[in-house]
């Protein structure tokens, strides 16, 4: 239950980022449903390895290689899904996972965990 709740809030944040930024699009809740689903599985799958390999640059940055990390992620989720998904570079891409990040947080400290505590 809380993997699902946690697909559409990521839905819901991928579709608030498109509405901000020109350079990320997507074409509706359905393909921001299914990009939340291959950017689950992505980050399942890819973001560890990367992580791993990336760990040096990440302790030397205190972390913050990991919204390069998370850009990656965006960009190959963005890849696999066509024309349905388009992040136009690298820089929106890092943006977007700056915001993806912090919304994601919000929205799940704020609306999620209170509901779910009932």
């Amino acid at each position: 239950m809380g993997w699902l709740i946690q697909l559409v809030v990521h839905a819901v944040v991928l579709l608030i980022i498109a509405n901000f930024f020109q350079g990320f699009e997507i074409d509706g809740f359905t393909s921001a449903l299914l990009a939340s689903f291959i950017l689950s599985v992505v980050n399942l799958i890819v973001k560890p390895i990367l992580v791993v390999l990336t760990l040096p640059v990440t302790v030397i940055t205190l972390g913050l290689f990991l919204f390069v990390i998370n850009a990656i992620t965006l960009l190959l989720t963005a890849a696999i899904m066509g024309s349905s998904f388009v992040i136009d570079g690298f820089g929106v891409a890092i943006l977007a996972a700056i915001i993806f990040a912090i919304l994601s947080a919000l929205i799940h400290s704020f609306i999620v965990d209170p509901i779910t505590k009932r």
